[in-house]
């Protein structure tokens, strides 16, 4: 269930611990919203070209898209963006000089297919 797709700056790479960022947030995540582990799927994607603001190379951004199965209360969605920001946050090494924009948006998935092939 939980689709999450992260877009980052690629000037974050080495300060960005993705995996500790994706492996802490499903755990916290499924606790929260009642989903179970093995649904939860991160995927990253460097952004090599955006501008930000007046285009000054000082600026980074991070943003989850976090699409959930409709039927939660706004209040859990509202945790669960909060909980996503500073998991988030939590995951970026200081020190990189960089004035980064961190968002979340947590939205219902509108239709969804599912289907598990075992080996």
């Amino acid at each position: 269930m939980p689709q999450i797709t992260v877009e980052y700056s690629a000037s974050l790479a080495e300060a960005f611990d993705r995996r500790g960022f994706a492996l802490t947030l499903h755990l916290a995540a499924a606790e929260l919203i009642g989903g179970a582990l093995p649904d939860f799927k991160t995927r990253f994607h460097a952004i090599t070209e955006a501008v930000i603001g007046g285009g000054e190379a000082t600026e980074a951004m991070l943003h989850v898209d976090l699409a959930i199965l409709p039927g939660r209360a706004p209040e859990v969605k509202a945790r669960l963006g909060e909980l996503t920001l500073a998991t988030l946050c939590d995951h970026i090494r200081p020190g990189t000089e960089l004035n980064t924009q961190v968002t979340v948006e947590v939205r219902d998935i509108e239709s969804y297919h599912k289907r598990v092939l075992t080996r």
